[in-house]
C-alpha cells in the first residue's frame, strides 16, 4: 500500500513539475481567453448554467454538493446565483494570477471555504475538465489549451493543499 501511495504522489508531483509551469505568457494568456469567454452580465449566467450542467451529466455525484442552492434545478434563481459565485471566485483568482502573494491568499481563503463543504480534491478536476471542455465553445481555436492546462494543475494543487 505504502508502494503505491509513493507511485501516485511521484507521478503527480513529476507531472506538476515537468508540464505546469504557468510561465508569464501563460497566465496572460489565461486571463485575457478568461475575460472573453466568461464575458459580462447575463452571459455569464448562461456561462455558469452550461458548466454546471456539463459538470452534473459527467459527474452526478457533484450534484450532492448543492442541496442548499437549489443544484437539482441549475435554471433555478438560487443556483444562477450560486454559479456566478463559484465562477466569481474563478474569475478574481485568474486576474490574481500574475501576483503569486494575493492568489496564494485567494486560494488559501477559498481552502478553508471548501473544506467543510465535502468538496473532494478530484471534484476541482473535474470541473476543470468541463471547462477546458466548454471554453472552445466561446474561444474557437485561439483556446490555449497548454496554457489553461498548466495554470489550472498550479491552482488546484494550491486550493486542495
Amino acid at each position: 500500500m505504502k508502494q503505491v501511495l509513493a507511485v501516485i504522489v511521484g507521478a503527480l508531483f513529476v507531472a506538476y513539475s515537468a508540464g505546469a509551469d504557468c510561465d508569464g505568457l501563460q497566465r496572460f494568456k489565461v486571463q485575457h481567453q478568461w475575460q472573453e469567454s466568461f464575458g459580462t452580465g447575463a452571459h455569464r449566467i448562461d456561462f455558469g448554467v452550461k458548466l454546471f450542467s456539463k459538470l452534473f451529466h459527467d459527474h452526478p455525484e457533484t450534484r450532492a454538493l448543492f442541496p442548499r442552492v437549489h443544484g437539482e434545478n441549475i435554471y433555478s434563481p438560487e443556483f444562477k446565483a450560486h454559479a456566478e459565485r463559484v465562477l466569481g471566485g474563478l474569475s478574481m483568482t485568474i486576474g490574481l494570477l500574475d501576483d503569486p502573494e494575493a492568489v496564494k491568499a485567494q486560494l488559501a481563503h477559498l481552502n478553508e471555504q471548501h473544506k467543510p463543504r465535502g468538496v473532494k480534491p478530484e471534484y476541482y478536476n473535474f470541473l476543470g475538465e468541463e471547462l477546458l471542455d466548454l471554453l472552445p465553445e466561446y474561444l474557437g481555436s485561439k483556446l490555449d489549451y497548454a496554457a489553461w492546462k498548466a495554470c489550472y494543475v498550479k491552482l488546484v494543487a494550491a486550493i486542495t493543499a
